[in-house]
């Protein structure tokens, strides 16, 4: 008689939302919470991943507590240092489980063990190329001081070329008028929602730049883009015809902005960062952390 396969969790936390996945006795039970990035809202991330566990055990028929026993891999956005993924795991259910960015994840999902880079454009951004199993890094350092291209960033970028328009810098386009409608014509709303606005609330814009190809000031702010993804990719050294596998909801829409050389690479991921999770989860060691 067969065992049963081990019993898997894997967590996959952006900006915007954050999914959870079981693998046990054979089937595979999901669901969905709200956003979890450590960095900008550690109380509401930690909130999250008590929820979205509780959730996950209930659609599988389980208790809270018996996730203790699975050994879990979560990939979460703004995880620093090694110091805080290490707390917020002593505030969880889980005895076997490995905290880090969500980064790898991603990498491990769309690659699998082989080689090819990775345009990680979401919320925020990050790229990765992966040469005989090492991963090296760019980006994912948050909207302050960088998620170049991601849709945060273009979001907050529409919102500031709007105001130039406003103030006669720049032409006035379609777009700019639609911002300025949304915000009842008063630049100073604008500020106000900056001022306040986290990474998923500036990211709310980026399906109008994306849904908006023949606007100016949308065809602008992807082509910067598309300038600062060539530049990451020759950082890494990617070359065609490697492999290039484009993840997140915003990193598709560069595709026409972009050089045909790089354009061409483009191939599907053969999985998600659920996916990459749940491999990661199944590779640890079966001893619970201390």
């Amino acid at each position: 008689m067969s065992s049963l396969p081990p019993s898997l969790i894997g967590v996959d936390g952006g900006g915007t939302r954050c999914r959870f996945a079981l693998l046990h006795h054979g089937q595979r039970f999901e669901v969905q919470g709200g956003p979890a990035n450590l960095h900008s809202d550690r109380t509401a991330a930690i909130a999250t991943l008590h929820q979205g566990l509780a959730a996950l055990a209930q659609s599988a028929g389980l208790a809270l507590p018996d996730l203790a026993a699975f050994s879990a891999y979560l990939g979460l956005a703004g995880v620093l240092r090694p110091e805080t993924a290490a707390e917020v795991l002593r505030q969880l259910p889980l005895q076997n489980a490995q905290l880090e960015d969500d980064r790898k994840i991603a990498v491990t999902g769309a690659l699998g063990t082989q080689d090819g880079t990775v345009l990680g454009i979401g919320t925020g951004s990050f790229f990765a190329r992966q040469t005989a199993g090492n991963i090296t890094l760019i980006g994912g350092h948050g909207l302050v001081l960088g998620d170049e291209a991601s849709g945060a960033y273009i979001g907050r970028r529409l919102l500031q070329l709007t105001l130039h328009s406003r103030d006669q810098l720049r032409p006035e386009t379609d777009l700019t008028r639609r911002v300025m409608a949304h915000f009842n014509q008063s630049p100073a709303a604008i500020i106000d929602f900056a001022a306040q606005a986290r990474p998923r609330d500036f990211a709310q814009f980026a399906p109008w730049l994306t849904d908006s190809a023949e606007d100016a000031t949308a065809r602008d702010i992807l082509r910067e883009g598309a300038a600062f993804i060539s530049r990451a990719l020759d950082a890494l050294g990617w070359q065609p015809p490697e492999r290039l596998c484009p993840v997140g909801g915003v990193a598709a829409a560069y595709r026409p902005y972009l050089d045909p050389r790089i354009a061409e690479a483009f191939s599907a991921p053969d999985g998600t960062a659920l996916d990459g999770a749940l491999t990661l989860a199944a590779s640890l060691p079966s001893e619970p952390r201390p």
